[in-house]
């Protein structure tokens, strides 16, 4: 018997995203929901119990509602909110984190699926603090710049609407989340080991798809060190390359439209620069849930993501 999914929040960007993708895979039952009845409780809850595992593509307050609509023991939820990311009873969903985490996830009820700029810069942190070659007190400033359809349907709207000419301000790359405590920076701190809050930027630009994770460190003489440690610990990672290459341009959108991550470590002499490309609505989003679904579900992982 297929496996039964249903995605609560189908409309949004993110449930969109893993609609398109599902929708043609046979080896899954997609439940659906007539539109006019995606904001009624009771066939929410009927969907939501009937499924074998349940997406939540919805704000927070939203999806913590829908745990509790739940009420049978077999139901299991893959959450893409914030909600849940450093919930004691959830599994964070970043296969790549550690030797032990696929069988986390395989096992796991709860997954949360983990945000787009906090994806970029676990990536680069986590191994480099476990190796103890970046200290877990380092200050660090990281800096991200993304598309804007990280930021949903408004945000979508606003950049793509035919009444530029009165929005200038949407020229140019924007920084947001000025006060410095931007809702990913829990899982960052919890999920990379590190000791102290780090103060990150994010920056959102006139480009529909890609994220570019920016980590400028100092670490005399430990570039090639650096450039090891990521390479061996994601040697097993089909999605992820790790380059040492210095190109003269590393563009924010480089892996946008896959499913693919690319680490590099640059710089010269004691200045190192640490980034992660990847594309904001699939390893950062949409992508992610479903590598976290086939795992739950025991399929290759790496079914119906796109690679380039």
């Amino acid at each position: 018997m297929k496996p039964k999914i249903f995605i609560d929040g189908r409309e949004g960007t993110t449930g969109l995203q893993i609609y398109e993708r599902l929708s043609s895979r046979r080896d899954i039952e997609l439940l659906q929901i007539n539109n006019s009845k995606r904001k009624d409780v009771p066939t929410r809850k009927m969907l939501i119990n009937k499924a074998d595992i349940a997406f939540l593509c919805l704000p927070d307050d939203a999806a913590c509602e829908a745990i509790t609509l739940i009420d049978n023991d077999d139901t299991r939820v893959l959450d893409a909110s914030t909600a849940h990311r450093v919930a004691d009873s959830w599994v964070y969903g970043l296969p790549e984190l550690s030797a032990h985490q696929r069988e986390r996830i395989h096992t796991a009820r709860y997954v949360s699926n983990p945000g787009c700029h906090s994806t970029g810069a676990i990536l680069l942190i986590a191994p480099l603090v476990e190796s103890k070659l970046l200290p877990a007190d380092y200050p660090l400033v990281i800096i991200s710049v993304t598309g804007y359809t990280g930021g949903g349907k408004k945000m979508i709207a606003e950049y793509e609407t035919s009444n530029r000419v009165e929005r200038w301000d949407l020229d140019s790359p924007r920084l947001y989340s000025t006060g410095a405590n931007h809702k990913h920076i829990p899982e960052i701190v919890s999920y990379s080991g590190l000791a102290n809050i780090p103060v990150f930027t994010p920056i959102v630009a006139d480009y529909p798809q890609g994220l570019q994770i920016i980590i400028p460190v100092h670490m005399p003489g430990r570039r090639r060190e650096a450039f090891e440690i990521l390479k061996d610990h994601y040697s097993g990672c089909i999605n992820i390359d790790v380059l040492d290459e210095s190109p003269t341009f590393t563009a924010s959108n480089f892996n946008s439209g896959t499913d693919n991550v690319t680490l590099r470590v640059l710089g010269f002499d004691d200045k190192i620069i640490l980034t992660a490309q990847m594309n904001n609505l699939g390893k950062g989003a949409a992508g992610a849930m479903i590598q976290n679904m086939n795992i739950m579900l025991g399929f290759d992982e790496y079914d119906g993501l796109i690679f380039k």
